[in-house]
């Protein structure tokens, strides 16, 4: 019957629960705005990266190696957008 259990689901999900408990200690608690964010961001790619390799079973195909590739690009891309984004209308370069 353990077998049946999902337990990896399960402490995927408690985890999630804790991160998302450490974000709201951050909106509570009166931290500085580069602390605060520091561990935003932080939990926020963790707990994305929890949500892709459990729930959205990222690594449990044949080609892992090509789906991973394709959400590196990804972020290369949104992080070449977004820091044009700031060049051109922030910096005014």
């Amino acid at each position: 019957m353990s077998e049946l259990f999902p337990r990896k689901q399960v402490m995927s999900f408690v985890f999630s629960l804790i991160l998302t408990g450490v974000a709201l200690t951050v909106y509570f608690l009166d931290m500085s705005f580069a602390i605060g964010m520091t561990i935003l961001l932080i939990t926020a790619f963790v707990q994305a990266s929890v949500q892709l390799a459990v729930f959205m079973h990222a690594g449990e195909t044949k080609d892992k190696g090509s789906i991973y590739l394709n959400i590196y690009y990804a972020f290369a891309i949104a992080i070449v957008t977004v820091l044009g984004t700031l060049l051109i209308m922030i910096w005014d370069m």
